[in-house]
């Protein structure tokens, strides 16, 4: 059974910073391309980093660049998102998501999401 477990969620400051821990199991992790996205109250869903071990590659969207920093560990079937400088507009719910293969930067091609954990930050 394929499970995504996100953790590491919370409140934080302006500037603060924040990392978040997505567990993954029952599927092969290097051949899978691992996607954060993000949600806030009522905005669609959005693509903020994605790694694929295989492909050897690494994505970041534009309004997060230079601010988090995606990292996996293969032999603990983990990745990790380090928020940094964080800002009001990173508040949401963030879900990581699994697919067999690259990357992709939207959530349609992944078929596999975890519950996501809350991520506020206030002023």
């Amino acid at each position: 059974e394929v499970q995504l477990v996100e953790s590491g969620g919370g409140s934080v400051a302006v500037g603060g910073s924040l990392r978040l821990a997505c567990a993954a199991s029952g599927f092969s992790f290097h051949d899978h391309a691992i996607g954060w996205f993000r949600q806030a109250p009522g905005k669609e869903r959005e693509g903020v980093a994605c790694l694929s071990a295989r492909e050897g590659e690494t994505f970041y969207a534009e309004s997060v660049k230079g601010r988090f920093t995606m990292s996996g560990d293969n032999a603990r079937q983990e990745v990790y998102l380090q928020i940094d400088s964080s800002e009001p507009e990173d508040t949401a719910v963030y879900y990581c998501a699994a697919r067999w293969g690259p990357c992709a930067v939207v959530p349609g091609p992944y078929p596999y999401w975890g519950q996501g954990t809350q991520v506020t930050v206030s002023s």
